[in-house]
């Protein structure tokens, strides 16, 4: 077991992605807390796992809630090793033409707060005790970190964003604490999208993503989130990457080498404005 008796703090883990990496966390050995806004799922979790998870139910998008999982983490199991980054919501590709421009702001300030502003919030709690025990930060970004159409510009541009602070955390952390991140592709978990676009009841499993994937993935079918957990193990391991910080492994099934069939992706844009806007009164 290569992570026995460390302890790592995972943010979402109690769903989707997050659970699954716990899973393999706990079975690599590790001792692990979990920082996610469901209580339903933090209990379900307590009742697989028992005394071998921390579950504190809170809020990504507030410092407290990050401080308070630190501690939880440091009163139970006493040091901290790793911090996980995972909590995220998707937009459901909404592309910018499809972005009503009151709801802009707000889609904005949510995706953003969740997906870039949760992982900051992340480090910022546990630098101290990462330092300490010269440990190391992972966070979950996504082939949309690399590529378009992974999501619409709002998703797209915040994953982005999160492989600048990888780099920029790893750069201020060294040599003291690793920083790294993993970038999967699609998952068919219950991954949701943001309230502001009325999104937040919303699934990722609603879409066909296994039945698309033999046409869309190179590897030939889509992963599950048991298949991607693997990497966070080998980011968290002391001895199996050390030479690895401001590292982002590209975990997504190949996109990376898929061939260039479609070139742009707006050759319809004029008839789609004309249906959306018949009028022409909103740019």
């Amino acid at each position: 077991m290569r992570l026995r008796d460390e302890v790592i703090l995972v943010s979402g883990g109690a769903g989707g992605l997050g659970r699954a990496v716990v899973d393999r966390l706990l079975e690599e050995g590790a001792k692990v807390c979990v920082l996610d806004r469901s209580a339903q799922r933090l209990a379900e979790l307590d009742a697989t796992h028992g005394g071998q998870v921390a579950g504190v139910e809170g809020d990504v998008r507030r410092l407290q809630d990050h401080e308070r999982a630190v501690a939880a983490c440091l009163a139970r199991f006493g040091k901290l090793d790793c911090a996980i980054g995972n909590a995220g919501i998707w937009d459901f590709n909404t592309q910018l033409l499809e972005l009503q421009a009151d709801r802009i702001d707000a889609a904005f300030d949510e995706v953003f707060q969740v997906n870039v502003k949760g992982y900051l919030l992340l480090a910022k709690a546990s630098m101290r005790s990462l330092v300490a025990s010269r440990g190391s930060l992972i966070f979950t970004i996504s082939n949309a970190g690399f590529y378009p159409d992974g999501g619409g510009p709002l998703y797209t541009a915040s994953k982005h964003a999160v492989v600048g602070l990888t780099r920029q955390l790893a750069f201020e952390l060294a040599p003291y604490v690793r920083v790294n991140g993993v970038a999967p592709g699609g998952i068919a978990t219950d991954l949701r999208g943001p309230d502001a676009l009325g999104m937040g009841q919303r699934s990722i499993a609603g879409i066909d993503l296994p039945g698309t994937a033999p046409e869309r993935v190179p590897v030939g079918m889509l992963p599950d989130a048991r298949d991607y957990a693997a990497a966070y193990v080998f980011f968290a391991s002391r001895s199996d990457n050390v030479p690895a910080t401001g590292s982002i492994l590209n975990y997504d099934g190949g996109f990376g080498i898929r061939g260039l069939r479609q070139t742009v992706g707006g050759r319809e844009l004029p008839e789609r404005i004309a249906r959306l806007d018949p009028q022409g009164g909103n740019g």
